[in-house]
């Protein structure tokens, strides 16, 4: 089990309808409050289902961001 904080960026398996696959954590607990880095929406999901759902982690909180390619 991955440790996760509000903040991270993620990386998830599948693309939300807007082609985005980048969330920002919102919210941590049973239940996981995710925003789209492409158009801003937000979703609740249970932990179980967010941690299957994680593909990479893409920044934490406190690290600096890898340069952009």
């Amino acid at each position: 089990m991955a440790h996760f904080s509000i903040g991270d960026k993620v990386r998830l398996r599948k693309t939300h309808p807007c082609g985005s696959t980048d969330w920002e954590i919102t919210r941590t607990g049973m239940d996981f409050r995710i925003r789209c880095l492409g158009c801003d929406h937000q979703v609740l999901i249970p932990r179980v289902k967010f941690e299957k759902a994680v593909k990479t982690v893409i920044a934490r909180v406190g690290e600096p961001e890898p340069p952009k390619k």
